[in-house]
């Protein structure tokens, strides 16, 4: 059997990629290892309207579960901080429909899909999977952070999010609790998707995610869990390299997701387009350069703002329960309203380093934080 491209990973990248290879009358087979498309839901299923449309994407009605209207981000003393997020238009969806929308656009431009088929190994003609050998001449790597666990432990975090239902979870009100002695390295979330439902989820540097998650949920009161996921995240940004020969890696398997949030739709999926076109350019001229063009298309657009995001989440990491609760005490309302007008949700690092006071616009802040960052650039 023989595919112009072969992709392994039918989540959003890979299935993107597809959707944009197939389009130009090349032939695709992506295979997924689970048995459903859109399974295990690992998101929190976050993402711009403005970001979907950029994607190619206009969410079915059964996608789509509502707009979030706020952001109420807590420090370990309890003081929070109100962003209205209305401007942005941040829709909370159904991860697992979402993937299986884009399955049917790919699908319909000729795409095949092979669910219960694992990739093994890459041979001299193709790739090995555990049904047969299939020979192609583009491989794309779109299977997530499995197959970074073995490249860099380092940039990895375990985390644990439930499906809840419980009166507490407000519709359109996201919340994210900063603890650095619970959650270290990273913070716990609520993201609502209804009046009383949502999923619920923390991830931190060594801890058990499983109990911390537990005792989360004993702490704010009545629940049910109706569905538990657990799955690593990475939090270190992009690989080097995103072609290798004719593999190309896309999204979360090439550092793609945020380094802020680990959420990675749209920084994802633009991944999955870019390598599309790119691999098309190549199928048409036999010209391996035009691979490249992939990751610097990516890097144009993302490269500062990961670098950004990165600077961000090395400060956070460094500094404790007390320094934290100081730089909420120091945060000016005008800063918020600033955030809350003119935040974009996909290039969100220069608001994150407003409200750190790096760019001297809190000075008490800023005097908080200095030592923090004279051991990042030592």
């Amino acid at each position: 059997m023989y595919h112009d491209v072969i992709i392994a990973g039918g989540s959003i990248a890979g299935l993107l990629c597809a959707r944009e290879i197939s389009s130009k009358g090349f032939s695709v087979l992506v295979i997924e290892e689970d048995y459903e498309i859109g399974t295990p839901e690992h998101c929190g299923g976050l993402v711009s309207m403005k970001g979907l449309l950029e994607l190619g994407i206009l969410p079915f009605r059964k996608t789509f579960e509502h707009f979030i209207e706020s952001a109420e981000i807590f420090a370990p003393n309890g003081n929070k901080l109100t962003i209205d997020s209305k401007n942005q238009r941040v829709a909370e969806i159904d991860r697992r429909e979402l993937d299986k929308q884009i399955a049917f656009q790919a699908q319909s431009r000729g795409t095949k899909i092979k669910v219960g088929t694992r990739f093994q190994e890459i041979t001299k003609s193709g790739i090995r999977t555990n049904n047969e050998n299939i020979d192609c001449k583009v491989f794309v790597d779109a299977r997530g952070i499995s197959s970074l666990v073995q490249k860099d432990r380092a940039g990895i975090l375990p985390s644990a999010q439930y499906e809840v239902y419980a009166g507490w979870i407000k519709k359109g009100k996201i919340n994210v609790i900063f603890d650095q002695e619970k959650y270290p390295g990273f913070f716990a979330w609520i993201i609502p998707s209804g009046e009383g439902k949502g999923k619920v989820g923390v991830a931190g540097r060594g801890i058990n995610v499983a109990e911390t998650l537990d005792r989360f949920l004993q702490e704010k009161g009545s629940y049910s869990v109706i569905r538990t996921i657990f799955a690593p995240i990475w939090i270190k940004g992009p690989i080097s390299n995103f072609v290798d020969g004719k593999t190309v890696i896309v999204g979360d398997a090439a550092g793609q997701a945020k380094p802020t949030t680990a959420g990675g739709i749209f920084t994802s999926g633009m991944g999955g387009i870019f390598a599309g076109k790119a691999i098309s350019k190549f199928l048409e001229t036999d010209n391996v350069k035009e691979l490249e063009q992939y990751q610097k298309k990516w890097t144009e657009r993302f490269g500062k703002e990961f670098e950004r995001q990165i600077f961000a989440r090395k400060v956070l990491e460094r500094i404790d329960n007390k320094t934290i609760n100081k730089l909420f005490e120091s945060i000016k309302p005008e800063i918020i309203t600033e955030i809350s007008e003119k935040e974009d949700f996909d290039f969100h690092a220069n608001s994150i380093i407003r409200l750190l006071g790096i760019k001297g616009s809190i000075k008490t802040a800023q005097t908080v934080i200095e030592r923090e960052l004279k051991k990042i650039f030592k």
